[in-house]
């Protein structure tokens, strides 16, 4: 079992930037690719990116290419995924998420956060 806490999300306007950060517990972390997928209003859900233990995979989409960057601490067993250049279109709930292999099926992440919002202004 893991469990996943977000924290970060709020309000920006276009432009800025926001951090958001994801703790996560739990047994046997290290088997884990931890990561992020986001669901903007009345839009499907969206893989972002994943990490594993030992470094990359994430699989970031072209639309935050070169804006969005995850990283994992792997002391504290946190996930981070900084934002820069925010647009309004990345107003959405972001999950934190969990699973035992790399893919960018939203249905292969068996643990999920509770989600925090990010809203972009114009």
């Amino acid at each position: 079992q893991v469990h996943l806490v977000e924290s970060g999300g709020g309000l920006v306007q276009a432009g800025g930037s926001l951090r958001l950060s994801c703790a996560a517990s739990g047994r046997a972390l290290n088997t884990y690719w931890l990561g992020w997928i986001r669901q903007p209003p009345g839009k499907e859900r969206e893989f972002l990116g994943v990490q594993g233990w030992s470094g990359p995979g994430i699989g970031y989409p072209d639309s935050v290419l070169g804006r969005f960057t995850i990283s994992r601490d792997k002391d504290t067993e946190t996930v981070y995924l900084q934002m820069n250049s925010l647009k309004p279109e990345d107003t959405a709930v972001y999950y934190c998420v969990a699973g035992l292999m790399f893919s960018r099926s939203i249905d292969d992440y068996e643990f999920w956060g509770q989600g925090t919002q990010v809203t972009v202004s114009s």
